[in-house]
């Protein structure tokens, strides 16, 4: 088995649905960055993973076809928000195994304004059994589905632990701290912890808008190479994937009936704690942490499914400003989806960006100070959650 290890990698400005260039141009962009900070021709690429979640089969061949045309393998992922990280587990695996030396990932998506939907209304929803339970455990008819699940495990996190909406807030507000120093981000605008409570109500009692992610935009992409193949091309070796582990949901999130566990909390909780496991390291060696906050509650939650803090701790973890710089870890210094934006098939990837940039130190302005060892969570609903362990290497 290979050692893997983070050549390159690329992103572009993630924008507001209208805003943005089509997914041919954005994937083919961030393609040629990443290829860019690896040094490599795209000749040099064996195999491709391209994730997206709207889009048409063999969107990642229209976007990569642009930049080459080499007749390698293309395969296309789509696994809901954890579409990007899922083609770097793929790619990751293919270069693991010795399938191939120098693999892509490529994530990219060409999102509308408004709440996610369904599309294809004619079949049956991947989500009618997450639907009922969800009916069941929540009051709260006409909210949309996102924002009905996470807000509602968010709801449960109050009623079992006392858990304050004002924490939400502080969660929110700190993403805007860290994404006024990332020029890639969407909202630059720092806010309050009172801008967020004080702002819409989508859910009385349980979400401001603020609160929510936005839909964006955009696209990111990483190359994967063997130890071998770096050495013989002399590329970068400064960061390397040192466990990675990807879980589905099992009976315990339907059983649980909370909707911490509907959500993906036991799913988190198990990738991470297979990947501090094989890894060898626990949470409290981890640096900085980029995390799926597609809304504050479930940056909260995810907090304690990935052991940074203990079950019902994650209050006075953020009041103690334990989630950011000074603190025991910086988490989501690129702002995270909540200010930076989540374009579904590319957050992934663009988790992966962030971190390779802080652990080869150049991260700038979201620099954390002597970072050596990087956490990276993306959760889908439906369900699938990857957790990556990185390291710097040298």
């Amino acid at each position: 088995m290979s050692k893997v290890y983070v050549a390159g990698v690329g992103m572009i400005p993630f924008l507001k649905p209208g805003a943005n260039d089509p997914y041919t141009v954005m994937g083919a962009e961030a393609t040629r960055r990443a290829l860019g900070d690896a040094a490599l021709d795209y000749a040099a690429v064996q195999q491709a993973y391209v994730g997206y979640v709207y889009g048409d089969s063999t969107a990642g061949q229209r976007a990569l076809y642009p930049v080459g045309m080499t007749g390698i393998p293309i395969v296309n992922v789509n696994n809901n928000c954890s579409t990007g990280s899922t083609a770097l587990y793929l790619a990751r695996q293919a270069v693991e195994s010795g399938a191939a030396d120098c693999v892509l990932a490529l994530g990219f998506e060409q999102m509308k304004p408004g709440a996610l939907g369904t599309i294809f209304a004619d079949r049956p929803s991947p989500f009618e059994e997450f639907d009922a339970f969800a009916d069941k455990l929540v009051d709260a008819p006409g909210v949309p589905l996102a924002l009905r699940y996470f807000g509602g495990a968010g709801l449960s996190h109050m009623k079992k632990y006392g858990t304050s909406l004002a924490t939400f807030a502080k969660i929110r507000s700190k993403a805007s701290r860290h994404a006024k120093n990332n020029p890639l981000a969407l909202f630059r605008k720092e806010v309050t912890t009172e801008d967020v409570m004080n702002d819409q109500v989508i859910w009385p009692g349980v979400m401001t808008r603020l609160r929510a992610c936005p839909p964006t935009c955009g696209a990111a992409a990483a190359v994967l190479v063997s130890e071998q193949y770096a050495l013989r091309h002399g590329l970068h070796m400064n960061v390397r994937i040192r466990a990675q582990s990807m879980t589905t949901d099992t009976p315990s999130s339907f059983e649980a009936r909370d909707m911490m566990q509907l959500v993906g909390y036991d799913m988190a909780k198990a990738a991470a704690d297979s990947v501090y496991e094989s890894g060898s390291i626990g949470p409290d060696d981890v640096d900085v942490v980029e995390l799926h906050d597609c809304f504050a509650h479930n940056e909260l939650i995810s907090y304690e499914a990935l052991g940074l803090c203990p079950a019902g701790g994650a209050e006075r973890f953020v009041a103690d400003g334990d989630n950011t710089y000074g603190g025991k870890y910086v988490t989501n210094p690129s702002g995270g989806l909540l200010s930076k934006g989540h374009p579904l098939g590319a957050t992934g990837l663009a988790q992966c960006y962030e971190l390779t940039r802080q652990l080869r130190g150049s991260a700038e302005a979201t620099q954390v100070e002597n970072a050596r060892i990087g956490l990276q969570h993306n959760l889908g609903l439906g369900g699938a959650c990857v957790v990556t362990l990185y390291e710097r290497a040298t």
